[in-house]
């Protein structure tokens, strides 16, 4: 007689077991843990297979105008053949940590890219390999393409990714407009950079170029809206002797009241920046019209700055530039033309005065 309470009682604490374990279109998903019971390392098992999803770990580097491919692949363990189709999402991580924004969706060979992605991306065509391919292929990439991107596979309820940093090869510039320091808000210092052929930079960009020498002691913008400058030489205006060298910071400030300049980021060109002269010089406005005349424009600061870093320009003389500035690029210091450190120099915006210009001309 005690037999079948018994047998009641343990069927009662099976069913009650299964409790533990979600519960979805028939299947168990079990979570693996550590030894410590932490959930490190956690993966889902559908069906007795997992789904393993993974990207490239390390940096993958690109420029302005190029093509790139972001790499991710997925597999089942233990490989259990043909699955049905499955969902590939990428999405792109934005610099404020706000939603993320879509890039495209895959089901099958069925490719669908949004917003400045549609006509640009898609699925890498698999392989001979034991890996699925869910590469994501960006053509013409342009300067806000920088970031973080995730690769995502949907196989029913199994979701896994990984994340995948594409990074431009690209220079930082610290740019004022011409009526002085600390005239932006950030609405403002986004569109100056993009009349210089540039965009706002991300930290990561400033902490690039900070690593290579940038040292600037005004503040300006970045892209996630906080305020920042580079300090390599610590000095009392410029948060003080005490401090070591690195990223100051007044962090995230209000993107319509609060004013400073701002750290533009530019790429490689796709085209040439060239100097054009006259044995008088010209004004600003005759210095358009001969770069219209040589079948180009007269070049962005951006730009500028991009020939200078990549293309390798050197001009000891003075040019125009299209935001009213005077400015020319030094990669080899000597006598007469400025400072002992390669860079950029300028002249600020000169309101009277004639000087070369530099134009810029698409490949």
């Amino acid at each position: 007689m005690l037999l079948l309470p018994l047998l009641l009682k343990a069927t009662l604490l099976h069913l009650a077991s299964g409790f533990y374990h979600p519960f979805h279109n028939g299947f168990y998903y079990n979570h693996i843990m550590n030894d410590n019971g932490d959930e490190q390392d956690k993966v889902d098992y559908f069906s007795g297979s997992k789904l393993v999803v993974e990207a490239s770990k390390d940096p993958v580097y690109s420029y302005n105008g190029a093509n790139v491919t972001l790499p991710c692949h997925y597999r089942y363990e233990p490989d259990q053949g043909p699955k049905r189709k499955i969902r590939i999402k990428w999405s792109k991580l934005r610099d404020d940590y706000t939603k993320e924004q879509d890039v495209m969706v895959a089901i099958g060979k069925t490719n669908v890219a949004f917003g400045d992605f549609k006509g640009r991306a898609h699925i890498r065509q698999a392989g001979e390999t034991s890996w699925h391919e869910a590469s994501l292929v960006i053509s013409d990439v342009r300067l806000k393409d920088d970031g973080k991107y995730r690769c995502e596979v949907i196989d029913g309820l199994e979701d896994e990714s990984d994340i995948v940093d594409l990074r431009l090869q690209g220079i930082v510039f610290p740019y004022q407009p011409p009526r002085g320091q600390y005239r932006l808000n950030f609405h403002e210092a986004e569109q100056a950079c993009q009349d210089q052929g540039a965009i706002l930079a991300n930290f990561n960009q400033l902490f690039q170029a900070w690593s290579e020498g940038l040292d600037w002691c005004n503040a300006g913008w970045l892209a996630d809206g906080t305020v920042q400058y580079p300090i390599r030489l610590p000095r009392k205006p410029c948060g003080g002797v005490h401090l070591a060298p690195g990223i100051r910071s007044y962090g995230p400030r209000h993107r319509h009241l609060h004013r400073f300049d701002a750290f533009c980021f530019s790429s490689a060109l796709r085209g040439e920046v060239f100097y054009l002269d006259r044995l008088a010089g010209m004004t600003l406005e005759e210095a358009k019209q001969s770069c219209q005349d040589a079948g180009a424009e007269i070049a962005r600061v951006g730009q500028l700055y991009s020939a200078w870093k990549f293309a390798g320009l050197d001009r000891c003389s003075a040019g125009w530039l299209a935001d009213g500035s005077v400015r020319y690029p030094i990669v080899t210091p000597r006598a007469n033309c400025g400072p002992a450190e390669p860079g950029v120099r300028s002249f600020g915006f000169p309101r009277k005065g004639r000087f070369g210009v530099f134009c810029y001309r698409e490949r």
